[in-house]
């Protein structure tokens, strides 16, 4: 008799208990008869911070994880502790998801995969110009790498950290030519000539209500994106639709980065289009 394949993974983060990755992950498994348990390793239900990653990834280990996904505020914190990076985890700077095997933490990242695959698919007609981007950290290095890889020419990234922002667009214009990222000095400019405007900070989270832009900055010009998920339509995505501005909601990377999550865990392909339905079903 054939063993039924198991997987064993997690998700660690702070204020996660919304997330809807394990049913994704689980729903998955279960459609494809593999035994699939998902758990929640919530940093703040814990009591704890990115200072306990070393302790929790060992624990894993040792309990027979075969991996975890890694979101805020851990994905450019977990990176000294593993041992190797998928060359797009690497180039981007963040890591989202790791896996155990042979003993060894092979980070990835499936953000950027994931945001991307949802642009193609929703706003791929739209104008690539000039966009404004809001965060430099673990999951707006992902985005960025994404929007650059897409067509975007020109990159204005602004970030409470200055610092952060730098180092973000240090990073981009060495691997993409022709310098297309900058730091972001004056927000009310940058969105009055831009074409979209992507957020992807926590504002607009439910643990952290509000926008990461002025309202009156919005225009029905811009096509605007998020990665905040829950909930799904956040104050910023509703102010831009009553402007009549397209938008991309946080699902769309939610899900595609679970696809090829479930890829790396399992090491069987997903059925994107059943995991989209299944988080189509959760958010209704």
């Amino acid at each position: 008799m054939s063993k039924t394949p198991s997987i064993l993974a997690g998700l660690i983060g702070a204020g996660i208990q919304a997330s809807l990755t394990p049913s994704m992950h689980e729903q998955e498994g279960d459609a494809q008869g593999i035994r699939y348990l998902y758990r929640l390793i919530d940093l703040d239900m814990l009591k704890l911070d990115s200072n306990n990653l070393e302790e929790l990834l060992v624990a894993a280990e040792r309990t027979g994880f075969t991996g975890l996904n890694i979101t805020f505020p851990c994905k450019q914190a977990v990176i000294p502790l593993l041992d190797e990076l998928s060359p797009e985890a690497s180039g981007i700077g963040a890591v989202n998801t790791v896996v155990f095997k042979d003993g060894r933490r092979i980070g990835h990242n499936t953000d950027c995969l994931g945001f991307a695959e949802g642009l193609r698919r929703n706003l791929g007609d739209v104008a690539k110009g000039r966009v404004v981007q809001m965060g430099a950290g673990g999951a707006g290095a992902a985005v960025a790498h994404a929007l650059l890889k897409e067509g975007v020419q020109q990159l204005q990234i602004f970030d409470v950290d200055a610092e952060r922002a730098r180092g973000l667009v240090n990073n981009l214009n060495q691997h993409f030519n022709g310098s297309p990222a900058q730091v972001g000095l004056d927000l009310a400019t940058a969105l009055a000539s831009a074409d979209g405007l992507v957020n992807t900070t926590p504002m607009g989270m439910a643990k952290l209500p509000g926008m990461p832009v002025p309202k009156a900055l919005l225009h029905g010009g811009l096509w605007v994106a998020e990665i905040v998920y829950f909930p799904l339509e956040t104050e910023l995505l509703r102010e831009a639709r009553s402007l009549g501005c397209r938008t991309l909601d946080g699902g769309n990377m939610a899900v595609f980065q679970a696809v090829k999550a479930f890829e790396l865990f399992s090491g069987t392909s997903a059925d994107a289009r059943r995991m989209l339905d299944h988080f189509s079903r959760l958010t209704a």
